[in-house]
């Protein structure tokens, strides 16, 4: 089993395995121009979003956080963070907080200072030349994997996906942890009635405890608004594809942590790990939301299930999407790029496709594409906590 991975030293020390210039607008009246700087420059990447202003302190925080995660990610190798001027999430604040982090090239622009869009435009295109210039010189070198964070996600989930691609994945996470490294288990509405398989690994009581408080914070959630969450999880695809109650999804879900990695820690939202080795990270059950939180919280790759199938990326980190049964993965072979379909038809054991999930997760972090940086798809979305004010 390889000890390391080709990637970029970062300035703290981190590894990225793509060297991104990222565009990142602090507030929703900024999208616009952060898209239109990045449009001009080529391998530039953006993420809009509609929050930065307008939050109550807990939403607010978590926004800053988010951003602030993305543009602190390994795969950036430089940021321009965009802002109007009078906003909640400040355009300084959310750059000064990247660059303490990592010490690499950030830049912040607010159109108010600027004297309007045009301005901030032409002024970002030309400072994202620079970057990308200098970002051209950087060249890939052997990384210890111990720097490697690994996201784990599974999303239009049918009936095989607790059999074939969710516990193939965890075996692959089994093994990255065993080489040093770290994995994401995340989705917490999908921990309902199983957390207690998960909290027997537990390191200590405190771990275990977050991890309670976490399921029971997704649970008041949805009772707070006098729903029952099962009327949301399992989805209707899910059902069309043989999961008939949440139990048998989250026994799904929970298998992409594989069997034997202790749980060393519970994060909040977008949070960095402080350990390394298995992770769970507060997430809701939206894929978008969740890979947004773990690419946040340092994640340079993601493992994404399914069984429906989906077609999500991420605009900064590479998402490897492992399909759980054969027919779909050849329905939808543009948006796959792993079939587990073979342990189901007893062609392959989980432990033969864990291995192999393990060195397709070398290629990519050495450079080979997934199929939806193929296709140029990369969704972003920070999780809500309240209402807009």
């Amino acid at each position: 089993m390889s000890g390391t991975f080709m990637g970029y030293a970062r300035p703290d020390g981190s590894a990225g395995i793509r060297n991104h210039l990222l565009v990142l607008p602090s507030v929703v009246c900024a999208s616009d121009t952060a898209m239109r700087i990045a449009l001009q420059l080529n391998g530039a990447v953006c993420v809009t979003h509609q929050h930065g202003c307008a939050q109550l302190p807990s939403d607010a925080a978590q926004t800053k956080r988010t951003l602030v995660g993305f543009g602190a990610n390994p795969n950036v190798a430089a940021c321009i963070v965009v802002g109007l001027g009078c906003e909640t999430t400040q355009a300084g604040d959310v750059a000064g907080e990247i660059a303490r982090m990592t010490a690499k090239p950030v830049v912040s622009l607010v159109i108010q200072e600027q004297g309007g869009t045009l301005d901030t435009t032409a002024r970002g295109v030309r400072i994202g030349r620079e970057m990308l210039a200098e970002m051209s010189l950087l060249r890939r070198e052997e990384q210890p994997i111990s720097k490697l964070i690994l996201g784990l996600e599974c999303g239009g989930s049918d009936a095989w996906s607790g059999l074939s691609a969710n516990p193939a994945v965890g075996n692959a996470s089994d093994r990255l942890i065993r080489a040093g490294g770290t994995s994401i288990l995340s989705e917490t509405q999908e921990m309902i009635g199983a957390e207690h398989l998960l909290v027997t690994r537990a390191t200590g009581p405190e771990v275990a405890e977050r991890l309670f408080a976490a399921v029971r914070r997704a649970e008041a959630g949805a009772l707070a608004d006098g729903v029952d969450i099962r009327l949301a999880n399992p989805t209707p695809g899910n059902r069309q594809g043989g999961l008939t109650t949440l139990e048998e999804k989250l026994l799904g879900c929970i298998s992409k942590a594989g069997v034997d990695a202790p749980l060393l820690e519970v994060l909040d939202y977008a949070e960095r790990p402080t350990r390394r080795g298995l992770i769970f990270m507060d997430t809701p059950g939206h894929d978008i939301e969740s890979i947004t939180g773990m690419v946040a919280g340092g994640a340079q790759a993601i493992f994404f299930t399914t069984g429906r199938g989906t077609c999500t990326g991420c605009p900064i980190a590479p998402v490897i999407k492992v399909c759980s049964n054969t027919p779909t993965f050849e329905h939808m072979r543009d948006n796959m790029d792993v079939d587990a379909g073979p342990i189901i038809a007893g062609t392959k054991t989980i432990e033969e496709l864990g291995g192999e999930l393990f060195d397709e997760m070398l290629r990519v972090c050495a450079g080979k594409s997934t199929k939806s940086e193929d296709l140029g798809y990369g969704s972003f979305a920070i999780n809500r906590i309240g209402p807009t004010q």
